[in-house]
């Protein structure tokens, strides 16, 4: 969270008028220059008994229908972050039409792997039972995040026995979207990971190019320019992650941008800075490409900007998603 504070503070020097609240804090900068006006926000919904167990739930104000859900997880190393830092993503998204949910998750030193993990599986089965209450259509799931956050997106899509302890599958996700995410990433270089999953100790399951398998979710890999990223390794684990998929002909999109590093991939999703990259195209075109979106939303919700010719997106295997009178109650795991 340092090093994503610090970065924007250069570019949110360059937005007139935001000089004074970067001064306060670049996320803070951000998410006032990011307008809410599409979307309806309930926060502080509980997903689970503990204080860290709650999430925000950002819908679109204008719809015509139930709507594709996605639940996201801020990075952040997995020791710092705060769902209302990224009240933009929620805007974000619900300005595309999106039922977004901002969920925060237990954090070292309080837990380590895999309780964090199992925190990010018990959201998605919380969106899943409960986004409809909220207008969205859980049988149109996506789960999505940056950095640590891309991780927990990536191990909640490919290790089943994460959504099993809720009567779910990978199979009940029309997509996972990562940005920037570790995904192949022994031995630990950062010493400030190296207790979160027990270094060197680590276990070899930890990894999520470990649990690639022929029945993954359609995948949206995005990263900086191989040399762009000081964090973590593009070519590694975004390059290495999208072959494990693509030999398995599992459905992948690999996309990399230039202009931005590791901590300003996220921040383009906000309007301010979205002239460094298409993110939010990127990820608007995919989810709409696997769940079949087009017209659940009214021409009133801002309009989707045509996605650059390099940006493709897979079509959604026919039957993967689990119909929502199948879905399990999420809460299938005693308290923490």
């Amino acid at each position: 969270m340092t090093i994503l504070r610090t970065t924007l503070l250069g570019l949110l020097a360059a937005i007139p008028l935001a000089a004074g609240l970067a001064a306060c804090s670049p996320l803070m900068a951000i998410n006032a220059f990011s307008s809410g006006s599409a979307s309806h926000v309930t926060r502080g919904l509980a997903y689970g008994p503990l204080p860290r167990q709650k999430l925000d739930v950002y819908a679109p104000k204008i719809r015509t229908g139930p709507v594709p859900v996605v639940v996201f997880f801020y990075g952040g190393n997995w020791t710092t972050g705060e769902r209302a830092d990224y009240a933009f993503v929620g805007h974000a998204l619900a300005a595309r039409g999106y039922l977004a949910v901002i969920a925060d998750y237990r954090l070292y030193p309080d837990v380590h792997y895999p309780e964090i993990l199992q925190d990010a599986a018990r959201a998605v089965a919380w969106a899943a039972m409960e986004s409809s209450r909220h207008g969205g259509d859980p049988t149109r799931l996506f789960v999505m995040g940056h950095s640590a956050g891309a991780y927990n997106a990536a191990m909640v899509a490919l290790d089943a026995s994460l959504l099993a302890r809720h009567g779910m599958h990978p199979h009940d996700l029309r997509g996972w979207i990562g940005l920037a995410g570790p995904y192949d990433f022994l031995p630990i270089e950062n010493t400030t990971t190296w207790p979160v999953f027990f270094y060197p100790d680590t276990p070899a399951a930890s990894q999520p190019i470990h649990h690639v398998t022929a029945e993954a979710p359609p995948a949206l890999l995005i990263a900086p320019l191989p040399g762009q990223d000081k964090l973590v390794d593009p070519r590694r684990n975004t390059g290495g992650l999208a072959k494990a998929l693509r030999t398995l002909a599992r459905p992948v999109t690999e996309t990399y941008f230039d202009h931005v590093g590791h901590a300003t991939l996220v921040a383009t999703l906000a309007a301010p800075l979205r002239r460094l990259a298409p993110t939010l195209d990127a990820v608007s075109a995919f989810i709409d490409a696997n769940s079949g979106s087009g017209d659940a939303v009214l021409s009133a919700v801002s309009p989707k900007t045509a996605v650059p010719a390099s940006i493709t997106v897979p079509t959604r295997s026919p039957g993967a998603a689990t119909p929502a009178s199948e879905l399990h109650a999420y809460d299938k795991t005693p308290a923490p």
